[in-house]
């Protein structure tokens, strides 16, 4: 019989016959008093689930480091194992579709990168139309270096005349642009318009939209998070919806090339340790 103040001072039975501590206990075996008194927690990922439900019927291609971005700075997890286990259990990685790479291709000589904001700048269109069926011509920015989009023209026809408007609007402008080899781009009024303001123009080979990188992909972030998940009434309206794209991207969207941060975020930085 266990006499009452044995179990004040928290002693047992060992077999029903040897009285010992539970302190004594954990000695001889070599446990830790938190080990020797662990209760496993269930952990309720229920929460996390819903929230990257939500995540994915607004962002439909975001993928694991975005989204456990985002589930990070609204206090949901801390952890990215944890973001891995249940992205993983619900089946929603994104399916990228492979292509053939030709045997004996030519490596190219990389085109030397940006350091600084405003050093180079890449632009290229992209195409969509208006519920009447109108086309939407979208000229497309983006600072090579910050990742930021310095703006978007959107109209029914961009001529080179109404292209060198736009980047005289912006108000800064690039030592550098890069872009193919489009009628737009090629223009005489393009050109001196580059000459006058010692902006230098930096033409990729025709059919190698590889070399113009940054573009491409700024192009299919816009293409996969706004144009093909909006529909366009007028160019009214397309402006306005793609405005709004364009400031979510530059002041909410995090980049995954700049840590994580936004381009906003990311252009403050330079500037405080200038």
């Amino acid at each position: 019989m266990v006499r009452p103040k044995a179990k004040r001072l928290g002693v047992g039975y060992l077999h029903g016959k040897y009285p010992i501590s539970h302190r004594r206990a954990s000695k001889v075996l070599g446990l830790g008093s938190s080990t020797a008194f662990y209760k496993p927690r269930t952990k309720n990922d229920e929460p996390i689930r819903k929230r990257i439900s939500e995540l994915i019927d607004i962002h439909r291609r975001f993928g694991l480091p975005r989204l456990h971005y985002l589930l990070k700075r609204e206090g949901l997890v801390q952890n990215e194992k944890r973001t891995k286990r249940i992205y993983r259990a619900m089946g929603i990685q994104i399916q990228n579709r492979k292509r053939r790479t030709k045997q004996g291709a030519v490596v190219r000589m990389p085109r030397p990168k940006p350091v600084a904001p405003n050093e180079v700048w890449s632009f290229d269109f992209v195409s969509d139309r208006t519920e009447s069926g109108r086309r939407l011509k979208i000229l497309t920015v983006v600072d090579d270096f910050t990742k930021r989009c310095p703006g978007l023209l959107t109209e029914f026809s961009i001529t080179s005349n109404r292209m060198i408007q736009f980047f005289d609007e912006l108000g800064e402008k690039p030592k550098r642009l890069r872009c193919d080899n489009g009628p737009e781009m090629t223009s005489k009024d393009f050109l001196d318009w580059a000459y006058r303001n010692k902006i230098e123009i930096e033409y990729i080979q025709p059919g190698k939209p590889t070399q113009n990188a940054f573009i491409e992909s700024f192009n299919s972030r816009i293409r996969t998070e706004c144009l093909n998940e909006q529909v366009f009434m007028d160019l009214k309206d397309a402006k306005r919806k793609i405005g709004n794209w364009w400031s979510y991207y530059n002041e909410r969207r995090p980049h995954t090339s700049i840590g994580m941060k936004t381009p906003m975020e990311f252009e403050q930085e330079l500037m405080q340790v200038d």
